[in-house]
């Protein structure tokens, strides 16, 4: 490790458990690298992704985005075309766009929508955006007629999260350069949704661990009991 980064890691009590407030006051201040950096959550969950009622997988809009231009593409036709690219969505289109993916494995996107009758031909891409976490799915919105809505989402920078084998999931607040309220904001925003996600069936701790980081620095942990008593509703 670079001298920077552990001038950055020395900010940082190894034994401290720290409130969202404080984590969030001290990640701006360990940021060392010459451009935006990026502010990554890391949450191990008190389930079982191993049962399929434990598997989560959503999707939240956070309040002040994710200071990342997201590139959209829509399957749809007809009105739904038309609605998409006055949304904003960057490429609209049926089998040509399937084709292109196909044929071309063009992937430069970050996010895909589909109507619901466009499945059936969406489906043919499953083994090339499945495995990249790409294809339309229902759970997060992203299979909609409500076009319009989910392109402006994501867009304004909703995120879609899913839990690893491992039971953690990984999912980005914001650039260093928004500062502590809004990544706190966005930060709390993912929490107390995670935690409206619970399943019935998980027992024990909810969560196990939260620990949030910039890209090239190390990591804050939280205090779970703190962060579990702050989202509760």
């Amino acid at each position: 490790m670079g001298k920077k980064y552990e001038e950055a890691k020395s900010k940082v009590d190894a034994k401290k458990r720290y409130t969202m407030n404080e984590a969030c006051l001290l990640i701006p201040e360990m940021a060392f690298a010459k451009f935006d950096e990026t502010v990554e959550c890391a949450i191990r969950l008190g389930v079982n992704p191993r049962h399929a009622d434990q598997m989560i997988r959503s999707s939240v809009s956070l309040p002040h985005g994710t200071g990342k231009k997201v590139r959209v593409i829509v399957f749809a036709k007809g009105d739904r075309a038309a609605a998409a690219l006055e949304a904003g969505a960057d490429v609209v289109g049926a089998e040509e766009l399937v084709e292109k993916i196909q044929k071309e494995n063009w992937l430069d996107f970050d996010s895909a929508i589909a109507t619901p009758d466009m499945m059936g031909l969406v489906g043919r891409l499953g083994r090339i955006l499945g495995p990249r976490n790409l294809m339309p799915n229902p759970k997060v919105g992203t299979v909609t007629m409500d076009v319009t809505k989910a392109v402006t989402e994501l867009k304004a920078g909703r995120i879609e999260f899913r839990t690893e084998k491992t039971g953690i999931i990984h999912a980005p607040i914001g650039k260093i350069s928004f500062g502590s309220e809004k990544l706190e904001a966005n930060l709390f925003a993912l929490l107390a949704h995670l935690q409206r996600l619970k399943p019935a069936t998980a027992k024990g701790q909810y969560f196990k661990s939260v620990a949030i980081a910039p890209t090239m620095g190390p990591g804050v942990r939280l205090d779970v009991n703190a962060v579990a008593a702050a989202v509760v509703e």
